[in-house]
């Protein structure tokens, strides 16, 4: 039975078999025509039909026919079918006549094809993006889903070029039509373009609204040694690593990583070339500008220890603030050859301020001065002229450190090791591990240093020199050296003193070592005594002269009267040319 609307009404459990028969013998006629004018439907027509009833396989729509269309629902999506109900408009292309089944053909899916297309087509007159996602890899670059299969150029992913395929699949967003044939149902799309065609209306968002000195949002972009490329969101900024913070930092990426949204500050705009400088550390106070009202010479602090040198530590004491603590104020005692003996990068440590100069962002800091200081201990329970006892701790070109068992060892001085040898290599002298005593010269606690002398144990050979030998005395010694510009002989313990070649005799010697050698007795006159450079000069011919001029006195001396007149004459003579030779070798 038809409805004013030339449709059939159903009954519930018609489907779609039964519309293919239940015409009498009496209509046979009625029902050919019926089946010619179905038979005689044009496929491929578009017809914008209404929703009769939704079958348990096809839905039954009015397309303004004789006879309405099934149109199956495998042919729908599933936001189609749940919205599906009686009266719903409908678009849908016709597909011919089913003699088997006795209804119209119906598609749904053709129809949305064909819309698809038609949109396509539009946006690319118009340059409109369209929506899609990313969907597959393929030779020489991706598939894109906008409705019908389209080809992403690997060269039009990004703005910059993309080595991971993995990141690129999936990715849903905008794309720019390039070509577009609907004959061949080809499509080439590009994102990279969207993305330049965004990026240029934010970067003239940015151009004409930002100013130095505002406090922008930016996201981390890439990292590199010198500083942060970072996305105000269409135009680029580069932090460099100095504006990163008011403290020293090893790598920019010690403190951020890409993806981070960061407030950072614009120091710096050039807008005709388009680059922006910022800085993170001027969002914030610099931690220098009243630093020294808040750190004083003598103030224990702590802070962490963030690099070691050769020469010392760097301490953060706070953030963007830090300070050097040198190698030598590390320990009283210690002579570290390195800073990480004692300190390790990262550690807290307590340290005392010892200067603050603002002007060039430097802080001295000082860690032995919040320890006891052994010198000042040295000094008391070993003062000036005591005697210790130690052990030969390190032997040197220059002396002995002996250990005494306290934190501090002593220094015998090469000349504080013997008063009568002239020592060159204390190492003939003394050995490592050999036990000694000292006594102790000095504990100079400003200077460090801890004197010791071997040789003051005994008393100096040296003093009263100038009264045991006076200018004329005649000494007898051993010859203990021969050079080439004299001899030196041993008059006493402990006291040499030079021959010079020039008063060995009284002829010209050309070699000392061919008139004396080594082990000789020999007699001399002392012609001077030096006690502060311990010196004392001796000549042999002055000694064979004053033994001469003895010898002559006495012998005129025991001469009668008679004989000393006649021989005075001669006597005088001979005197007076004896003194006067011993005068010349004095």
């Amino acid at each position: 039975m038809e409805d004013k609307n030339n449709n059939v009404d159903l009954p519930e459990e018609t489907d779609a078999d039964s519309l293919a028969g239940g015409a009498s013998a009496g209509e046979e006629d009625f029902a050919r025509m019926f089946a010619a004018s179905l038979e005689s439907t044009e496929e491929g027509q578009v017809i914008h039909g209404k929703v009769i009833k939704v079958l348990k396989e096809y839905v039954a729509v009015d397309i303004n026919k004789k006879s309405e269309g099934m149109l199956p629902l495998e042919d729908l999506t599933e936001e189609e079918r749940a919205s599906l109900a009686p009266g719903l408009p409908i678009e849908v292309m016709t597909e011919g006549y089913d003699q088997s089944q006795g209804f119209i053909r119906l598609s749904r899916s053709k129809v949305v094809k064909i819309r698809v297309w038609d949109d396509l087509q539009k946006m690319f007159d118009e340059g409109t993006p369209v929506e899609g996602a990313i969907v597959a890899k393929v030779k020489g670059g991706y598939t894109v889903d906008i409705g019908v299969k389209a080809f992403l150029p690997g060269s039009q992913v990004d703005l910059r070029p993309v080595r991971d395929n993995d990141p690129v699949i999936g990715i849903q967003g905008k794309f720019k039509i390039l070509k577009f044939s609907r004959k061949k149902a080809n499509v080439v799309v590009s994102r990279r373009a969207y993305l330049e065609e965004e990026r240029d209306v934010l970067r003239k968002g940015i151009l004409d609204h930002v100013q130095e000195g505002d406090t922008i949002e930016a996201r981390v972009k890439n990292i590199t040694d010198y500083g942060v490329f970072m996305d105000l969101g269409g135009l680029d900024g580069l932090m460099h690593v100095t504006d990163m913070s008011y403290g020293k930092i090893s790598h920019p990426g010690d403190l951020c990583k890409v993806g981070d949204l960061l407030k950072v500050k614009v120091i710096r705009f050039d807008r005709e070339r388009g680059r922006i400088s910022l800085g993170l550390k001027q969002t914030k106070a610099d931690p220098w500008v009243d630093l020294e009202t808040r750190y004083k010479p003598g103030m224990r602090v702590t802070g962490k220890v963030t690099n070691t040198t050769k020469y010392g530590a760097f301490i953060e004491i706070e953030e963007g603030v830090e300070g050097l603590l040198h190698i030598s104020e590390m320990s009283w005692s210690k002579r570290l050859k390195d800073p990480s003996e004692i300190m390790k990068a990262g550690e807290q440590v307590e340290v005392v301020i010892l200067k603050v100069d603002k002007a060039n962002k430097k802080i001295s800091l000082g860690y032995k001065q919040i320890l006891a200081n052994p010198w000042d201990e040295l000094k008391s329970r070993h003062p000036e002229g005591s005697v210790v006892e130690g052990v030969v701790k390190n032997v040197a070109d220059f002396g002995v450190f002996v250990d005494i068992g306290e934190e501090i060892d002593g220094l015998v001085h090469v000349s504080d090791l013997s008063w009568n040898t002239r020592v060159k290599n204390p190492g003939e002298m003394f050995k490592k591990g050999d036990r000694v005593q000292a006594k102790v010269l000095k504990v100079d606690p400003d200077a460090q240093k801890f004197s010791l002398g071997i040789k003051h144990l005994t008393e100096d050979p040296w003093a009263g020199i100038e009264k045991r030998f006076r200018k004329g005395d005649l000494v007898t010694g051993k010859v203990t050296r021969v050079a080439d510009f004299g001899a030196f002989v041993e008059i006493a313990e402990g006291i040499e003193g030079l021959v010079h070649v020039s008063e060995i005799s009284r002829e010209k010697v050309e070699s000392p070592g061919a008139v004396l050698k080594s082990g000789d007795e020999v007699g001399a006159v002392v012609l001077g005594v030096d006690r502060a450079n311990k010196k004392v000069s001796l000549s042999i011919r002055g000694y064979q002269d004053a033994l001469e001029r003895k010898d002559t006195e006495s012998y005129l001396e025991k001469q009668p009267d008679g004989h000393g007149e006649n021989i005075g004459a001669l006597g005088e003579a001979l005197l007076a040319k004896m003194k006067s030779n011993g005068e010349q070798g004095g």
